[in-house]
């Protein structure tokens, strides 16, 4: 057999392949580059099996042929692997520094996991010559099968600063901290609060492993950061935050790896843009970077040693996907073609070979409203964040420019409006990777979600409306101050449960069983005659009492899902009666259209809830009670209220809220008397409210696998935190929209209820924006949207503004406390909103979006004295602006027209 290495001429090398056979020169080129195709896809194994078959199906391969495909295969296959092992070694990313240390050991050992040999800092070259003095070793108090041996079963422990010294190169470095929260020495693990800095940069400051990992909820728990180091050492300096005598700090692992000089920070040359502003962010090697997430979407976890020679972990994203929606394709054979641009060690061809997508639905604009795919991630407020999302195409049916067009929303805002895999990237099997910055506004919330959003995007027309996403990486970037350090996540109080005292054993008296049966029977027949009149004076209704007895002999598999879930608590009967002291009046702060409610304190009075109590003879009953437990229990949002669980004992329907300190934006409107200890809420104060409340709205109406459609947006239902904070609540009349969704039951408050709603019978998130659109006009003019004793052209809100703007005289629905304090541009803005969301068709009002970009956009005018961030001047006219309907992406075209946000 002839068989030449060189791979130049390959196809006309492989066709001149003979061999001699009983006199008989027989050509087998073509079987030779057969086999050489299966040699890369196939173990040895698995082509026997599959040559076994293919012989015996197919009679016409002789002998010989089969031998060749044997033979060739064999020997092609070990070529391939070297080839592959050098391929390897010429991509993949050697780290110049890869320091593991073992911390609290004198031993070094292989992780098997891992894949390197960690040393045990006892005798390392890092540590400084007072160690012994300045800290302690410990080992763990306690171990799990579950948690690996290095480096978390050993620790250094700190009473004062101690410093680390690497000798290493210039360049950026990962450095990663390792921890487990455990008991060492005794020591109480709770008061172990750590602050990490390294040259000019807080890495951690009052760091707390223990809140951190029940948050979280995990075991133990590995911090990674992104430091350039300019000298040629890099320090590492721990200490306790308090100078309290118990506290302490410890650490179980370090590592310190470099990495390519560009993968993350690219310089002055290369700015990124910031999400919803028109602007760029530059940042360069005086930045440092805390990795947040690292995400193999659709496919599997990559433990450190499979990743590209930097020994990164990437998690699934299973964990933050909404609603679990799409599909996970995956071609583990499609060669995945690295470029200049995307080299090879920017993440494992794994990374590239799974993916999760949207069914490719085709042609079909009305499949849009549901394809989306949304994720959410829990960030420290106050910084920016750098996300990289990765993408590579390997949809068999999708290999052209426009037949995958989509857009991707980061934080509700416009990242990239028409993204297309294929157009980036050249073809199939090419990975690209697109950065991002976004910014997360400070807030009264130490976290806040980042959420990413890619929804099919119809104006190009592509051949399929759906999307696709391989990879998500998400960093915090340092502070001006060079600060990554955010705060500590609230502690997860599981709530201590009530203890009930034993009762006590009542005698039964004993009568005679015939007087027994009497009695029963007379109560019986007079409670039947007491609900016949009751009836008849319409003050019970057959349907309302059914369902109350429904609910007190059976529980529904709603209230028992939500149950499931680890942001929701069964209390008993007991607790909320301790709760609300026996529902004392004295307690009682409201009542609604669903029962009065309660202030109530719980664990002993160090923290208080909302307690709403059903009245039996309320409008509202057990549809409207299950509605709120299902939808709320599911929903997580900073602009909604949390429900932080129920109570369905003894036949009694109750919900516990968090507690709002301010009571609802209609009491801080009308209800409060205004003198100097109780001044009006300040315009910009009722602007953040505005903006919090669109924020909610927009999160029910697009952050959701299906709408949600409020359907009773007013002002008695949006509550205030301490810190004025909207949160939106009662989803008890609440639904999930599909297209098409019709009601005969119209449902809503007199004032805010949407007209079109009220006559069509057909309900759309449109209702809502009418009902918002009144609830702008209510906090701009101080009045309520319904007010009985004035004239009858003043008496509805929404109309008499209507009036008044038609007239041209639109300062006269202004607030009279608010005249003079409002910037002109910002009220422009402001009413345009308000009145295009009272369009008298549904078609005709703006998205959600469009209503936050601009009440966003108002926001910015009046806190810059009418200039936007771009230095521009922004106004609003009536032909110009708010466009009326929609898109089916939310929140593109008025963004566009007004403020152009994203690329």
């Amino acid at each position: 057999m002839i068989v030449s290495d060189s791979l130049s001429d390959e196809n006309q090398l492989l066709n001149e392949i003979t061999v001699l056979v009983d006199g008989r020169t027989i050509n087998i080129g073509p079987q030779v580059q057969q086999a050489l195709h299966l040699a890369s896809f196939f173990s040895p194994y698995q082509l026997s099996i599959y040559l076994h078959n293919t012989r015996m199906t197919r009679r016409s391969m002789n002998y010989v042929t089969y031998s060749t495909y044997i033979v060739v295969i064999l020997y092609f296959q070990s070529l391939h692997l070297q080839l592959t092992a050098l391929a390897d070694n010429t991509t993949s990313y050697f780290p110049s520094e890869n320091i593991v240390l073992n911390c609290g050991s004198n031993t070094s050992e292989f992780v098997q996991y891992d894949g390197r040999k960690w040393i045990g800092d006892i005798a390392s070259p890092y540590m400084p010559s007072n160690a012994d003095i300045n800290s302690l070793i410990a080992k763990a108090s306690t171990t799990l099968d579950s948690i690996p041996q290095v480096p978390y079963m050993t620790a250094r422990i700190f009473r004062s600063q101690f410093t680390y010294r690497f000798d290493i190169t210039t360049g950026p470095k990962f450095i990663r901290l390792h921890f487990f929260p455990a008991s060492y020495l005794g020591l109480d693990v709770s008061k172990a609060f750590l602050s990490v800095s390294s040259g000019n940069f807080t890495l951690l400051h009052n760091f707390s492993v223990s809140l951190t990992a029940d948050y979280f909820n995990l075991a133990y728990l590995m911090k990674e950061f992104i430091v350039h180091v300019s000298g040629s050492t890099l320090e590492l300096t721990f200490a306790p935050t308090s100078n309290a005598s118990d506290a302490y700090a410890f650490v179980n692992g370090i590592e310190v790896v470099s990495m390519p000089l560009h993968l993350y920070v690219r310089g002055d040359d290369a700015p990124l843009p910031l999400v919803g502003y028109n602007t760029l962010v530059y940042y360069d090697n005086d930045s440092a970077l805390e990795t947040m997430y690292r995400l193999n979407v659709g496919g599997y976890q990559i433990p450190p040693k499979y990743d590209t020679g930097m020994f990164r972990t990437w998690d699934t994203d299973d964990a933050y996907i909404f609603g679990a929606i799409g599909v996970e394709p995956f071609n583990m054979t499609l060669p995945i073609l690295y470029t200049p641009s995307v080299p090879a060690y920017t993440a494992p061809e794994s990374v590239y070979h799974t993916s999760r997508a949207s069914p490719p639905f085709e042609n079909n604009p009305r499949i849009i409203l549901n394809m989306n795919q949304t994720w959410f991630f829990p960030v420290d407020s106050g910084f920016h964040y750098l996300v990289r999302l990765h993408f590579c195409d390997t949809l068999e049916d999708v290999t052209k420019i426009n037949q995958l067009v989509f857009t991707i929303f980061l934080n509700n805002q416009t990242a990239e409006k028409q993204f297309d895999p294929i157009a980036l990237g050249g073809g199939r099997g090419i990975p690209v990777y697109h950065d991002y910055v976004v910014m997360v506004l400070g807030s009264s919330e130490a976290k806040q979600d980042l959420w990413l959003d890619l929804i099919p995007n119809p104006e190009t027309k592509p051949q399929f409306f759906a999307t696709i996403l391989n990879g998500v990486e998400i960093f915090k970037l340092s502070s001006y101050d060079k600060n990554l350090a955010g705060p500590n996540p609230f502690k997860n109080n599981s709530g201590s449960a009530v203890k009930v005292p034993n009762g006590v054993p009542i005698k039964k008296p004993k009568k005679l069983p015939y007087i027994l049966i009497g009695c029963g029977l007379g109560v019986v027949v007079l409670l039947i005659l007491l609900c016949l009149v009751l009836y008849r004076l319409k003050v019970i209704r057959p349907k309302r009492i059914m369902s109350w007895f429904s609910l007190i002999f059976s529980t529904t598999n709603r209230i028992e899902d939500a149950k499931k879930s680890s942001f929701f608590r069964h209390f008993s009967m007991m607790e909320i009666k301790v709760a609300t002291n026996n529902f004392d009046e004295a307690l009682l702060i409201g009542a609604g259209g669903f029962g009065r409610v309660y202030k109530g304190s719980l664990d002993g009075g160090s923290s208080f809830v909302a307690i709403k109590r059903a009245d039996p003879m309320s409008e509202q009953g057990v549809l409207e009670y299950e509605t709120e437990i299902h939808l709320l229990s599911q929903l997580r949002h900073n602009n909604l209220v949390s429900l932080l669980g129920c109570c369905n004992e003894d036949g009694e329907m109750i919900l516990v809220y968090d507690f709002m300190a301010n009571g609802s934006l209609y009491d801080l409107l009308h209800s409060r008397p205004r003198d100097q200890q109780n001044p009006p809420l300040s315009w910009i104060q009722r602007l953040e409210i505005c903006v919090g409340v669109t924020r909610g709205l927009h999160y029910l109406h697009t952050g959701t696998r299906h709408k949600i459609i409020h359907r009773d947006i007013k002002t008695t239902n949006i509550l205030l935190d301490s810190n004025l904070v909207a949160k939106i609540s009662d989803f008890g009349l609440s639904k999930a929209s599909y297209p098409s969704l019709s009601t005969t039951n119209v449902k809503g408050s007199i004032g805010y209820l949407d007209p079109e709603y009220y006559q069509c019978h057909k309900l759309t998130e449109k209702s809502d924006l009418y009902s918002l659109g009144v609830v702008l006009l209510e906090v701009l003019s101080g009045r309520p949207a319904v007010s009985p004793g004035e004239d009858d052209e003043n008496v509805n809100l929404a109309e008499w503004a209507m009036v008044c703007f038609e007239k041209g005289n639109k300062e006269k629905i202004v607030d009279p406390y608010l005249e003079g304090n409002i910037v002109k541009e910002c009220f422009e803005v402001y009413v345009g909103v308000a009145m295009k969301c009272l369009a008298e068709r549904g078609v005709e009002r703006p998205s959600i979006g469009d209503v936050l970009q601009n009440l966003v956009l108002a926001m910015q005018l009046e806190k810059n004295a009418g200039i936007a961030q771009d230095g521009n001047i922004h106004k609003i006219n009536d032909n110009t602006g708010l466009q009326g309907n929609s898109d089916l992406t939310p929140g593109i075209e008025f963004s566009d027209i007004i403020m152009q946000v994203g690329r």
